[in-house]
């Protein structure tokens, strides 16, 4: 009795039908949703679907997707057979998001009657391991923290970034230290952060205030008992607690391997960078650094509201915490020009610094330039400050003894 059906071997002989197609491919576009693709680990056929009986066409699953509240890029893909308990979920936060991307994905659709084929992209995210669950097709609440693998656009951000400063180039790390400290004045913690120290400072400030002392002499805080140069002038009382983290771009150049530019520094500056280098102690470098930099946003400071100085300075960038404390100490409401006085006390606070950096014995023929000062005029206010000048080797240094001993302070008289 012959075979009426085909049997296996015949119908694998069985030429295959072919098509011509011609292939579209649909780019990824942010104003369209692109497809969701979900796949069943546990070997679920949704075509096989308990249909109606007497020949009627197997029911079709129940499908939904929902879109969490709080990150509306995360769904939840759930698959209900008909007539059956259990619900097959899939998240866009797990499956094959968290593994290694080695490939990419894309969903392939032929049209026969067309001859067409479209081809569309499918991110890692919309392809849907769906899990079989005993529960109803709502989808338990995802939790608040991120699912596993997933990490937030910030935390994302801050890994490229430690990645830019382990093997970025010397001008990327510098320029993305620029960003973030530019960052921070938008940030409302850093903001808050920065008006606690700015309050600090104007705390400060008014203690400063009420020593009658180095008011009347127009000088900084001194100590006139003090034993050692270092004590007469205290640094603390100059440099307040506050501002150290925002003058340690020098200190930051010179560890990066980079020079500082003539253009945007005093010479004074300039001509002590080298100290940096020769100095073997850390904590003293630092200091050494911000020391310098301090003295460099003073002299812009007063060149900015200076009408010699106004258009040499006119792109530097004074921290914020430093621009309100001199603009406090320093500027007069009334006028943008510096008064006179007050430019006497600016320049009384960096002749302090320059002794400091040059450990109490300095050379004023470079800091007279950078305040544009005859030599006579600065050898006037390193006095009033109680220095004495000494002759050494045809150079002249200013020197700071202690005791402090001031010049009497001369009243002109009424003609």
């Amino acid at each position: 009795m012959g075979d009426t059906g085909d049997s296996p071997a015949k119908r694998k002989k069985r030429p295959r039908e072919k098509l011509s197609a011609t292939i579209h491919a649909l780019p990824d576009s942010a104003d369209k949703i692109p497809p969701l693709v979900g796949y069943f680990p546990s070997g679920f056929d949704p075509s096989s679907g308990g249909g109606g009986g007497g020949g009627d066409p197997p029911e079709e699953p129940g499908v939904r997707v929902y879109r969490n509240g709080k990150w509306p890029n995360r769904l939840q893909l759930v698959v209900r057979p008909p007539e059956s308990n259990v619900t097959f979920v899939g998240s866009s936060s797990s499956g094959e998001y968290t593994g290694v991307q080695s490939c990419t994905y894309a969903l392939g659709v032929l049209d026969k009657e067309s001859q067409t084929l479209k081809v569309v992209p499918i991110a890692c995210n919309k392809i849907f391991r769906l899990e079989p669950r005993v529960a109803s097709d709502l989808p338990e609440e995802e939790p608040p923290e991120l699912g596993r693998g997933e990490i937030s656009a910030k935390e994302k951000a801050d890994k490229v970034r430690e990645l830019n400063l382990l093997f970025g180039t010397k001008r990327s790390v510098t320029q993305d230290k620029k960003m973030q400290s530019l960052r921070q004045e938008d940030d409302p913690n850093s903001q808050k952060d920065l008006d606690r120290k700015i309050k600090e400072v104007a705390i400060n400030k008014e203690a400063l205030e009420s020593t009658d002392a180095h008011i009347a002499r127009n000088i900084p805080p001194y100590n006139s008992s003090a034993t050692v140069p270092k004590d007469a002038y205290p640094l603390e009382k100059i440099i307040l607690k506050g501002e150290w983290d925002y003058i340690k771009d020098i200190f930051q150049f010179l560890e990066e391997g980079q020079k500082v530019s003539p253009d945007a520094y005093p010479t004074f500056v300039c001509n002590r960078i080298h100290k940096l280098g020769e100095t073997q102690d850390e904590m003293e470098k630092e200091t050494l650094g911000c020391i310098l930099s301090y003295i460099n946003h003073l002299i812009k400071f007063k060149d900015q509201h200076s009408a010699d100085g106004a258009s040499s300075s006119k792109n530097h960038k004074t921290p914020s915490i430093l621009r309100q404390k001199f603009s406090t100490m320093f500027s007069n409401a009334e006028s943008k020009w510096l008064p006179s006085e007050k430019i006497d006390l600016l320049i009384s606070y960096v002749l302090v610094l320059t002794l400091f950096a040059d450990d109490f014995r300095t050379d004023p023929t470079d800091i007279a330039k950078d305040l544009r000062m005859s030599s006579v005029t600065i050898r006037q206010h390193f006095e009033h400050l109680g220095c004495k000048f000494s002759r050494e080797k045809n150079v002249l240094y200013a020197k700071l003894p202690v005791p402090l001993k001031f010049p009497e302070l001369r009243r002109r008289r009424r003609r």
